[in-house]
Formats: structure tokens, sequence, C-alpha cells
């Protein structure tokens, strides 16, 4: 992680997530706040070319980039199953928060994009079985099309990491 902020008593030893840190000043102590950026990669096709992350921490948020369904090796997944696609977006939004110390249960929000207001179902459906219990603050939207004409849905997710 590279540190985005550095206050006059800053000594490097900040907690990762950017927790609060306690020095000892003049007079008595000082809090203050010392954040960290840590971008995680997902490896998709389109991060270099498009100059994103799948997934940015900072402090204790962490939010992703639009998740579409890419397979591993780059192609759509499952095309043409609404079902499918959601879960595998859903699978790519859990490593990358998860690579970023936060879980499914962190997850506060979800907006959810999809190309065919027929398939809201079968996607709520997919949806539910990550967030029944969370339930999560959620929009679905219906968009003209996607980048690829065989995606069905992309999700976003931001989290908020309580504090243990």
């Amino acid at each position: 992680m590279t540190p985005l902020e550095h206050g006059p008593f800053s000594n490097g030893k900040a907690d990762p997530g950017g927790r609060p840190l306690r020095q000892q000043s003049e007079g008595g102590y000082r809090i203050i706040w010392i954040m960290y950026r840590k971008n995680i990669s997902s490896k998709s096709p389109y991060e270099k070319t498009i100059g994103f992350s799948r997934a940015v921490r900072i402090g204790d948020r962490v939010i992703t980039a639009g998740t579409a369904p890419v397979a591993e090796d780059g192609s759509t997944a499952s095309p043409g199953d609404a079902f499918a696609q959601t879960v595998r977006c859903l699978e790519i939004i859990k490593q990358a928060i998860g690579e970023a110390g936060a879980s499914l249960n962190d997850v506060v929000r979800t907006r959810i994009y999809i190309v065919d207001p027929a398939i809201h179902e079968e996607v709520g459906r997919a949806h539910a079985e990550y967030f029944s219990d969370i339930r999560p603050a959620a929009t679905m939207v219906v968009v003209k099309s996607l980048v690829r004409e065989d995606w069905l849905v992309e999700i976003e997710a931001e989290c908020l990491i309580s504090a243990e």
C-alpha cells in the first residue's frame, strides 16, 4: 500500500487500513489519520488498456470497478446465461475484496447493470444467493448495452470494513 497523506507527526506505523495513530506531541497526545491506497488487480484484459483497478482500498472502504462476466481465459463466461454470468461477476468481486481485506459481509452497496429487463429475476436470484443475509443497499438498472455484446450483466460493490 502507498501512503496518501502524511501528517507532521507521521512515523509510518499506521495500520494498513488507515486507522488512527496516537502520537505524543507538546502538551499531550495528538490523533492523526494516515490513509493508504491499495489497488487490486484481477488480471482483466481491460485493466491496462482502460487504466483501472478491479478494486481499490482506502482506509476502511473497498470499492470495486464494474465487474463483468469475464472468464479466466478472457472470454465471456456463460454466454446467454444471466444467472451464471451474475455468479461469475460476484465471484470476481468476492476474490478482489478478499485481497483488499474485506469479505462479502462488509458489502454495503451493489449496483447491477443489466441489458434486458426480462433477466432481472435470474440476476436477482443469483445476487440473493450471495447477499440474502447481508442485504446491502442494491440498485438494478437496465442499460442499452455493455462493452461486449454477450455480457448480460455487470456489477459494482462497495464495502465498509467494520472494526474488529
